[in-house]
Parts: C-alpha cells; sequence; structure tokens
C-alpha cells in the first residue's frame, strides 16, 4: 500500500476523535433549533417591543403635560 492509503485506512479505523465530532454535530443541531425558535418567534417578540415602546411614549407625553 502506499502511504496515502496507509494514512486513510488508519484514519478511517481510529476512532480516537469520534466523540468530540459527535459533540460538535450535537452542538450544531443545538444552534440551529435554537435559531429556528428565535426566527419562529421574532413577530411575537417585535409585537411586544412595540408594545413597549408605545407604553414608554406615552408615559413621556404624560410627563411633559403633553
Amino acid at each position: 500500500m502506499n502511504p496515502v492509503t496507509q494514512w486513510c485506512c488508519g484514519f478511517w479505523r481510529d476512532d480516537a476523535g469520534q466523540d468530540l465530532i459527535e459533540y460538535t454535530l450535537l452542538m450544531t443541531f443545538f444552534v440551529l433549533a435554537t435559531f429556528a425558535f428565535i426566527g419562529s418567534g421574532r413577530p411575537m417578540v417585535n409585537a411586544i417591543w412595540a408594545t413597549a415602546n408605545s407604553h414608554l411614549d406615552a408615559a413621556n407625553h404624560v410627563g411633559d403635560g403633553h
């Protein structure tokens, strides 16, 4: 076997980094799921901020005497 083939076979059989790869894939899944959840909740968050902003704006005008 040539050195490249030997390296590929050794790399294929070696499972020393398997846990690291599994944890990385799991973390990637959680990050993508979190982004999907946040993306789907964006309209609700925008509505909450708009309501809070309107209440603060109204309170500001009441405090100014308008």
